[in-house]
């Protein structure tokens, strides 16, 4: 097993709800490409910019924080039948955006910081990650270690 990578899943808060309640990440769609680049034992989070998808709220925080579990990807059951990956989400806080921005070297433009999270799925370095997982009440050390 190669070094672990850390991951940021752009979907709305609701989904996100799902994804946590039933202990998987679907993104892009159900598209399997991104779920086909993580490995168990990688760092994931969701970023949600919305409430609900494509018209909600405004969110712009950090909503779900886990592992990717063993396992390989699946299709959920129904008429899409989305791609999906088990994840073992740990207790969090939400975290904003905006107290951030200025810390996480994966975001290059401050003044235009949303087009980083503009493709749904992004691999960030370790130390942006771990930000994250502080700013959401986790302890990166023993969570990840």
């Amino acid at each position: 097993m190669g070094p672990r990578s850390y991951w940021i899943g752009v979907v709305s808060r609701n989904h996100v709800e799902q994804g946590v309640s039933g202990g998987f990440t679907q993104l892009n769609h159900g598209r399997a490409g991104p779920l086909e680049r993580m490995r168990p034992g990688d760092g994931f989070v969701y970023y949600s910019p919305r409430a609900e998808h494509p018209f909600g709220a405004p969110v712009q925080a950090f909503t779900a924080i886990g592992r990717v579990a063993a396992g390989e990807i699946f299709q959920a059951d129904g008429e899409d039948r989305p791609f999906r990956r088990r994840v073992d989400y740990l207790p969090a806080s939400d975290a904003p955006i905006r107290p951030l921005i200025d810390e996480l070297s994966f975001i290059r433009s401050k003044e235009h910081w949303g087009a980083a999270f503009r493709f749904g799925f992004l691999r960030v370095p370790e130390h942006d990650f771990a930000q994250i997982a502080a700013a959401m009440g986790r302890d990166f050390a023993r969570d990840f270690a």
